[in-house]
């Protein structure tokens, strides 16, 4: 049962503090696609690692005998003199109704998120149709007679971008491009998809900090990640005009919008011009971060595991 309970409770304090890590990166000069993939996959692990304490909860007298855990488990019992099993049994029972009701809301909410995005936007885009200039451009853009600047990806089958005549008329081209980039980036990335999927687990778990805060995050996240790809394109000079011109009002509720989230962030990211790395670099960041934040709360259980051992074994034992 401790193994179990030290899974359960490293999940718990990975929900809480790895928010609190994560903030404080400097995203003016970090790659925000590590920090992506870090969110998602702490999320991840955390349920994982309270998914196996539930199943040891459940199989009490099938954990492996590793020395660390017999020895727990032997300095343990000196304290508490055993734990009935009716009570892990009770316990594991317990946790696996609890899995069962978040696995079937996470489910309900991702369904009917997912079917209240796609009537939004069906909605959206036949009211855009009607007044959009008629689709003659190889781009499929769809462009509206608006002299506010303005332009947002909305996602689908195939994804959309919505522009107005603004941006021609107080965008230089190269800013315009710039924006143009920057909504292709977002749906080539399926920056949506992300977002929705940190959407359904925050409605699902409000309650836990990371589940909570990783939506808003993931947002900002996505808009770095993508002033990225059109700087990299257009040059940062072209999409800081952009972002200083283009207004983010208006927008549909389920569209991601140039000037929508962290301006102020991106401004100054673009200030300090900082360049991601590589390819090959990326992708070994990306992995050691998503393994890092993968087995973060299961290195948080062995070392409750630990504490216990040091705290709880007599000393002439």
């Amino acid at each position: 049962m401790t193994a179990a309970l030290a899974l359960l409770v490293g999940a718990i304090i990975a929900g809480w503090l790895i928010p609190a890590v994560l903030h404080r990166v400097d995203l003016r000069r970090r790659d925000p696609l590590w920090l992506i993939v870090a969110w998602l996959v702490s999320a991840a692990g955390a349920l994982l690692a309270a998914t196996a304490g539930v199943v040891l909860l459940l199989l009490p007298g099938h954990v492996p005998g590793a020395p660390l855990l017999a020895v727990v488990h032997r300095c343990w019992s000196a304290v508490q003199h055993g734990s009935p099993p009716r009570v892990e049994e009770f316990v594991g029972l317990v946790g696996v109704v609890l899995l069962v009701a978040f696995t079937v809301r996470l489910a309900v909410v991702s369904v009917r998120g997912h079917r209240k995005r796609c009537s939004k936007r069906q909605e959206n885009l036949a009211v855009l149709r009607l007044v959009a200039r008629p689709v003659t451009n190889p781009s499929g853009i769809l462009w509206l007679a608006h002299d506010e600047p303005l332009a947002f990806s909305m996602a689908g089958r195939p994804g959309t971008v919505v522009a107005t005549e603004g941006l021609t008329r107080h965008l230089d081209p190269a800013a315009v491009a710039a924006v143009l980039a920057h909504e292709r980036a977002h749906l080539n990335g399926r920056h949506h998809l992300l977002v929705a999927i940190a959407d359904a687990i925050r409605v699902t778990l409000p309650f836990v900090p990371l589940f909570r805060q990783a939506p808003r995050a993931i947002r900002e996240l996505v808009e770095l990640a993508a002033d990225i790809v059109a700087a990299r394109d257009c040059g940062s000079a072209a999409v800081r005009t952009a972002l200083l011109k283009v207004t983010g009002h208006g927008t549909p509720s389920t569209s991601l919008a140039m000037a929508q989230d962290a301006v102020d962030l991106r401004l100054a990211r673009l200030q300090h011009d900082s360049r991601p790395p590589g390819r090959l670099r990326r992708t070994v960041s990306c992995g050691l971060a998503g393994l890092t934040a993968a087995v973060l709360p299961f290195l948080t259980g062995t070392g409750l595991l630990l504490g216990i051992a040091i705290i709880t074994c007599p000393l002439g034992d």
